[in-house]
């Protein structure tokens, strides 16, 4: 073993380890998500800080130093900013660098300045969020907003709402199915349960466990719940007729729909079209999960190169909609055994791209394999450009809006030739573009896009109710 490689590994774990109370005290104490170039610090261990530095070679050409951001993390502790806010201190670290300037912390006082108007004061009183269903969506959920509890971030994450009858200790197994998870692993947290208030206790949380056959027979306020925000993951109702039925419920304000929604509801792709909401709108979708991941790369790639029209074609995991083994089901194909079988099936994900993208209504048609995998799905994006490219500046501009677009958080960039769907299990991004699998001929051009559909998609969703509810803290620098 190379010695002086050892010792170079131990020295940045160091530094590393030493980060990790800091970045946690900035998060708690100061309500501040500290990022390395859109990666986020919060949470990661030792080596998984080091990991995101390693990242950073893709932006700036060479590995980010460690000590570098660990100076700039000491600076914002020292300085303590208050209110909510997102800094990347991989690109403070690095502008730093470039001023020439000899104290980090004078740095970061001018550089705080300009984003004071932009940073969010400390709410009043935290926005109700009640889960209405707790399902796979609704627990990854869940899990994120437990997540951001620590933050003080203006969420509250107030209620579940579940049928009743299911089991004789329902609330037992709720808290089961939220503390394990076959695909995306333990919660990270502490879970318990108030079996005399019916209540989850989760990471400092008291959520409550309603039980209801209907919406509208809800009373929220008796639970000291006000102007929720209801999250409907269930997808029994799609129009405005039927999620309007949880307006109906006292205590509930906004209702955000994790299915397609129908008719006039407003189809809400985050970093899409997400600035079009108003605050006079009370029922949202937040769209599909494969509508998520491909329409980010589509407005990157018509942005630049233009799109005539396209196929997409989905090989999308398997859902629990669709059987375990052959028996009846009111779709064609679906009633065959899931893990057994690929099940061509409809999407209406290439017609739902029109209602985020206008420009491409019309241009996009859509079909779907259903695969047997629990989770991760792919989009085969075959589109005719309006102008001819190759496959080095198709993949180059993508690449580069990946690491420093206004769509980072959404579109990811891999570069693995040995990439497999499993890989992408628990990705932020709700699309991540496969380089090395691009396909371009003059016009033609064939792109493919990974997604976590569960994973990716949830986060989209807390992005999307981080939106409404006034709370989504700014990204600094810009």
């Amino acid at each position: 073993m190379d010695k002086n490689l050892l010792e170079d590994w131990n020295d940045r774990l160091d530094i590393a380890e030493s980060m990790v109370p800091l970045i946690g005290r900035l998060y708690r104490k100061n309500g501040i998500v500290t990022k390395v170039f859109g990666r986020p610090l919060v949470n990661s261990s030792p080596v998984g800080i080091l990991k995101t530095h390693k990242f950073a070679r893709r932006v700036t050409g060479e590995t980010l130093s460690v000590k570098d951001t660990s100076a700039v993390i000491a600076g914002l502790v020292e300085l303590s900013p208050p209110g909510v806010l997102r800094l990347d201190v991989g690109k403070l670290a690095v502008g730093f660098l470039a001023s020439g300037e000899d104290s980090v912390v004078s740095f970061l006082r001018k550089e705080l300045a300009s984003v004071e108007p932009h940073r969010l004061p400390a709410p009043e009183r935290p926005v109700d969020v009640v889960l209405y269903g707790f399902g796979r969506i609704g627990r990854l959920i869940a899990r994120m907003l437990l997540d951001k509890l620590s933050l003080g971030n203006g969420l509250r994450f107030a209620a579940i709402v579940v049928r009743p009858g299911k089991a004789d200790d329902d609330l037992a197994k709720r808290a089961s199915l939220l503390r394990r998870d076959s695909v995306h692993g333990p919660f990270e947290g502490t879970i318990s349960i108030d079996r005399e208030n019916n209540r989850i206790l989760a990471n400092g949380a008291a959520i409550q466990v309603i039980y209801a056959n209907s919406p509208e027979e809800i009373d929220y306020t008796s639970y000291g719940i006000q102007d929720a925000i209801v999250i409907d993951n269930t997808g029994a109702w799609r129009d405005e007729a039927g999620l309007g039925k949880h307006l109906e419920a006292r205590g509930a304000a906004k209702v955000i729909l994790t299915a397609p929604g129908k008719g006039d509801i407003p189809n809400i792709v985050y970093g899409i079209n997400h600035d079009s909401v108003t605050d006079d709108q009370r029922i949202l979708s937040a769209a599909s999960c494969t509508t998520n991941a491909i329409v980010p790369v589509l407005k990157l790639i018509h942005d630049r190169f233009g799109i005539d029209h396209g196929h997409i074609e989905t090989c999308h995991a398997y859902t629990n909609d669709q059987n375990l083994i052959d028996n009846f089901h009111k779709k064609p194909r679906r009633g065959r055994g899931a893990p057994l079988n690929m099940v061509i099936t409809e999407t209406g994900a290439a017609k739902a791209v029109a209602k985020a993208l206008p420009e491409l209504a019309g241009k996009l048609t859509g079909s779907a394999i259903r695969v047997p995998i629990p989770n991760v799905s792919l989009a085969v994006m075959q589109l005719l450009l309006s102008t001819e490219t190759s496959v080095d500046e198709l993949n180059e501009h993508l690449r580069v809006e990946s690491l420093a677009g206004e769509l980072e958080q959404q579109v990811e960039f891999s570069l693995s030739p040995d990439a497999v769907s499993s890989d992408f299990v628990g990705f932020d991004h709700p699309a991540i573009v496969d380089a090395p699998a691009t396909i371009v001929s003059g016009r033609h051009a064939v792109v493919y896009v990974w997604y976590d559909n569960e994973y990716g998609y949830s986060r989209q969703v807390v992005r999307l109710v981080e939106r409404v509810s006034g709370v989504r803290p700014p990204t600094f620098p810009r």
